[in-house]
């Protein structure tokens, strides 16, 4: 039986880098938005760029919750954002408190990503492999966007990339520094102007036998790309280390998961404990459960 997990206000699930609504039958957020609107929650999916800086993005969002709050009546709405939506909802959070009721970031590098300081140094500015890098990433999001009807959204690569560094997201929470912890591994804020802030992420074992995933190929790709991290060694999901995910009230920052378990139920892995779906219907029974 469906739990009750209705939440006062519409939630709105926020895609990061090289993310999407749909394309074709195929939505990403598919099993986390139809769980919730199950539970009788109205859930939208804003059309961000799929590359492009965090304000950038987080104006888009903006521009999409006004819409939203016109279109249903509310008063506010509930931010949940994976990865770089994170910040795009920190931004909209920021400049518009008395539109957001709360922010909720999954597996967001809300101090930056290992994997693009990594990136950032490999591709010197100017010099041809960046160059290609930019043209190849610039191409594949066109792409998406336009298989996913957003090809009226500006693209920025490389902006993009800038943005998700250490040194970029630092320079983004000087200005934008509601819920972040005052030491490195805390607690935020849970409230800040009349926002609250919640944050979970996942780690990624450094034993790949103990937790086998040997036919999902998404799953290998995080686990090579996690071996690359050094301040956060096996302390990451493959894209963002565990301590820099922490925002506003840590719900737990080591979950079993890589970087996209939690955005999804992998079709390989049914039995994923705990099911990643399901921490968004806490979520929203948690929200509920101070009238959000």
């Amino acid at each position: 039986m469906q739990r009750n997990a209705t939440t006062r206000h519409p939630i709105l699930l926020v895609h990061g880098l090289f993310g999407f609504e749909r394309i074709g039958r195929f939505e990403l957020f598919h099993d986390v938005k139809q769980a919730l609107q199950d539970a009788g929650n109205r859930v939208f999916v804003p059309q961000l760029s799929a590359t492009h800086d965090n304000e950038e993005r987080g104006q888009q969002l903006l521009m999409q919750v006004t819409r939203v709050l016109k279109g249903t009546g509310a008063d506010k709405v509930n931010l949940i954002g994976h990865s770089q939506g994170a910040l795009a909802c920190r931004y909209a959070a920021a400049l518009a408190p008395c539109s957001v009721a709360s922010v909720t970031s999954v597996s967001g590098p809300n101090h930056g990503s290992e994997l693009a300081d990594l990136l950032r140094k490999a591709l010197v500015p100017g010099q041809i492999p960046e160059r290609l890098a930019e043209e190849i990433a610039t191409q594949f999001a066109n792409f998406l966007s336009l298989l996913s009807g957003q090809f009226a959204l500006p693209q920025n690569a490389i902006a993009a990339l800038n943005a998700l560094t250490t040194e970029g997201v630092a320079r983004f929470n000087r200005k934008y520094p509601q819920g972040l912890p005052s030491t490195w591994g805390g607690q935020g804020a849970e409230e800040v102007d009349g926002v609250r802030y919640y944050s979970w992420s996942g780690t990624l074992p450094e034993d790949p036998l103990a937790n086998p995933r040997p036919f999902d190929a998404l799953h290998a790709v995080c686990r090579a790309l996690s071996g690359n991290f050094a301040t956060e060694a096996w302390q990451n999901d493959g894209f963002v280390g565990r301590y820099s995910s922490h925002l506003g009230s840590v719900i737990r920052s080591d979950y079993p998961f890589d970087h996209l378990d939690s955005l999804r139920r992998p079709k390989v892995l049914r039995s994923l404990t705990p099911d990643p779906v399901d921490l968004y219907i806490e979520h929203a029974m948690r929200l509920q459960a101070v009238h959000l």
